[in-house]
């Protein structure tokens, strides 16, 4: 008889402790009327990123069309960024510190060779959420990034590029090879 009220107990117990705790963006509950909660917020600043700011807004709001369980957003007046994001002449890369933050380098080596940027930041992008680069790859594939070539500039990730970020950030069941934090992931 314990056992049969000491799960559900415990099973409450470990929700409400994620819930405290800043865990999984959406409670997975059965409850009739039970209400997701809302989606982990991620800020960016893109103030240096220079002529790339359009492409990184974009990128991001690619993002925010495909996935739940998280949201990137401008930073706002005094509000440290999660995100920063800097223009430079090298390659592109992407430097996490912990999932949803680190430092994005929009490269001007790649945009001069004549890669996409809107591609270029919502691949980066892809990175901070969680994501390793998948190479060589199609177009077809974000995380491909420049293995698809020059004249791919699909910047949408597919069905399961945004699963794995959904699951990275709790909404559904992690499958991931997310990237390790601290590294720096050279496009």
């Amino acid at each position: 008889m314990h056992a049969r009220t000491f799960v559900p107990t415990l099973a409450a117990a470990f929700a409400a402790g994620l819930l405290v705790a800043g865990g999984p963006a959406h409670a997975a509950s059965g409850a009739p009327g039970a209400q997701p909660l809302a989606a982990r917020v991620v800020t960016y600043d893109a103030s240096a990123s220079a002529e790339f700011k359009s492409a990184v807004d974009r990128g991001a709001a690619i993002w925010n069309a495909g996935v739940d369980s998280v949201e990137l957003r401008p930073v706002t007046a005094g509000q440290r960024a999660n995100i920063r994001i800097l223009a430079d002449n090298g390659w592109p890369r992407a430097l996490t510190t912990s999932l949803g933050n680190g430092t994005v380098y929009i490269g001007r080596q790649a945009v001069t060779q004549g890669y996409d940027t809107v591609r270029i930041s919502a691949h980066e992008l892809g990175h901070i959420l969680g994501l390793p680069d998948r190479k060589p790859g199609p177009c077809s594939k974000l995380m491909s990034g420049s293995s698809a070539g020059v004249s791919c500039t699909n910047p949408y990730p597919d069905a399961a590029e945004k699963a794995e970020v959904e699951g990275n950030f709790g909404l559904a069941p992690a499958r991931s090879t997310s990237v390790p934090h601290g590294v720096v992931l050279v496009d």
